[in-house]
């Protein structure tokens, strides 16, 4: 099937909490898309808190259908400053892909989006394609990762295998072996990736959104005999299809880790764990690779890279994704316009062999006209 072309907006809100990503993409097929815009809209310091309160429990019905809206109004507030900056109106648009914020992820049971579709609707009056998750889970599958299809078709390479991997909240690599070959790629995430290094460095030094260029870690010393028993996490041992978030590795995890090492050693422990739980997996379940391409919010921590680098098998290259591609930070909300793009188009969106899911299925409903 030949797929037409197409403007769409994806929207990305991940587990690092730090604002909705919002991409403008042209699509002239699922293998040929071009980045025209790209823009983030930053939570406050209070929005955020309203995110964690929802993601930790400590939300009220109320508290959580509130959010279910407003989650859509600040993305909406993104589509806003995309189309200005681009000058277009929102009729120029194919339509809008919005995966909302994860609340709950409970594979193979449930994984729970917040983020009503209809206000984007309403504000723009094109197709949202929203629910991402819900019909690869109906299928026995993880729901998760789901950058891979993006991965597969649009950042492998043509003559060599690539893992692609992302450092946001969590870690997740896509091994390709090459452009195109869906059947053969495998993706899973690996573990915590900037989540807790944040959480910590936030609670050592309040002044700091982040462990901003390493300038907590940095000052501390990797407590080996607590990173010993972090590594017994069970979730480490199972092989692939997997998939994890902040109901394992957030708020709680961090305030835990916080009691057993003091102030910088403890964010340099978390930094050494999430270098040591990529590195290992990559060993362990992905086939021999020359590259490793890294996005996300990992990659701009210097210290991170280093001991990621040291941890890789030998004559593995460690590449940043902004070298051979666009702004790393943009690549999720890429992939789920591409994702959105599918689903108009009745194409399926989930790779099975990721996900575990029984087989290909269109992801996500449609609201709009």
């Amino acid at each position: 099937m030949t797929l037409r072309s197409a403007l769409m907006v994806g929207l990305m809100s991940g587990t690092s909490l730090d604002g909705v990503d919002a991409a403008l993409v042209k699509f002239d097929g699922p293998t040929r898309a071009e980045l025209l815009g790209f823009v983030t809209r930053r939570y406050t310091d209070e929005q955020r808190e309203e995110l964690v309160r929802a993601l930790e429990g400590d939300a009220t019905p109320q508290d959580l259908a509130r959010l279910h809206v407003r989650l859509a109004e600040w993305a909406g507030e993104a589509v806003d400053r995309l189309l200005a900056q681009r000058h277009l109106k929102a009729s120029d648009l194919a339509g809008i892909a919005f995966p909302g914020q994860t609340l709950w992820h409970e594979p193979p049971t449930v994984s729970w989006q917040l983020g009503e579709p209809a206000v984007l609707v309403e504000r723009f009056g094109v197709r949202v394609v929203s629910g991402f998750r819900a019909a690869d889970v109906a299928a026995g599958g993880q729901g998760a990762p789901l950058v891979p299809m993006a991965d597969v078709e649009l950042f492998g390479a043509a003559d060599h295998s690539r893992i692609l991997l992302n450092v946001g909240g969590m870690a997740n690599l896509t091994w390709v072996e090459r452009l195109g070959r869906e059947e053969t790629a495998l993706a899973f995430d690996t573990g915590p990736g900037m989540a807790i290094i944040d959480a910590l460095a936030r609670s050592v030094d309040p002044s700091l959104p982040f462990d901003r260029d390493g300038r907590v870690s940095s000052q501390g010393k990797v407590d080996q005999a607590l990173l010993a028993e972090l590594l017994t996490d069970p979730f480490f041992a199972v092989a692939p299809p997997k998939s994890t978030g902040r109901e394992r590795f957030g708020g709680e995890y961090a305030e835990a880790l916080l009691e057993r090492a003091p102030g910088p050693d403890v964010v340099a422990t978390a930094v050494e764990l999430t270098a040591r739980t990529v590195a290992d997996a990559i060993a362990r379940w992905v086939p021999a690779t020359p590259e490793v391409v890294v996005s996300g919010g990992g990659a701009h921590h210097a210290g991170l890279m280093a001991r990621l680098k040291a941890r890789l098998p030998g004559g593995t290259t460690l590449r940043s994704f902004d070298e051979l591609f666009f702004s790393g930070d943009a690549k999720e909300a890429v992939a789920f316009a591409l994702l959105g793009y599918l689903t108009l188009n009745g194409q399926p969106g989930n790779i099975p062999r990721a996900t575990g899911a029984r087989g290909p299925r269109v992801l996500g409903g449609i609201t709009g006209p």
